[in-house]
């Protein structure tokens, strides 16, 4: 009789137990909150600097073809008060999504990564540009119309105002992008 207990719940409500975890989340993921999410499938993504209000704008353009893109932000408050809040906007340009594999850490960066990635930063500090976007893009689920994975990444920037200064910023979250 223990034993066909025993047997029952190994058969069924541990391997329940195991499909309620989340694999794209960790406890040493950043604390930011993801706001807005959008993925298309036969877009672009465009990078407009103006130095004269010292702003980069990312966007998607759907209007001459390309592949799958998304676009996410994320909202961070890292201590009470006011005046340490920032936002981050991410910019994946994922190619072919059906092509990726789940699991597997594809790199990001520039032009020459697998896929290519675009970062800005909103802040109560010195207008910065973006640099570059360095780290991994995992893919934990890819449906009809929403692509989850793990973004673990760093975000350079550079002042305005000063080449000489930079900022960094760390990305260690999960990420949803629907359609």
């Amino acid at each position: 009789m223990c034993n066909a207990v025993a047997r029952r719940f190994c058969s069924t409500l541990l391997p329940l137990l195991c499909l309620a975890c989340d694999s794209t989340s960790r406890l040493d993921d950043t604390l930011g909150v993801q706001s807005s999410a959008r993925w298309e499938w036969h877009g672009r993504i465009t990078v407009t600097q103006d130095p004269r209000f010292t702003l980069t704008r990312l966007a998607i353009d759907t209007g001459h073809g390309g592949g799958d893109v998304g676009l996410a932000r994320y909202d961070f408050n890292p201590a009470e008060g006011e005046g340490d809040e920032y936002s981050l906007t991410l910019a994946l340009d994922l190619g072919r999504a059906h092509d990726l594999r789940q699991n597997v850490p594809y790199a990001l960066g520039g032009t020459d990564a697998r896929i290519p990635a675009y970062a800005t930063v909103t802040c109560f500090c010195h207008p910065l540009k973006p640099d570059s976007v360095r780290g991994t893009f995992r893919l934990a689920t890819r449906g009809l119309r929403q692509i989850t994975g793990r973004v673990d990444a760093t975000l350079y920037f550079t002042e305005w105002s000063d080449p000489a200064r930079h900022a960094t910023y760390s990305l260690h979250q999960r990420i949803d992008l629907v359609k």
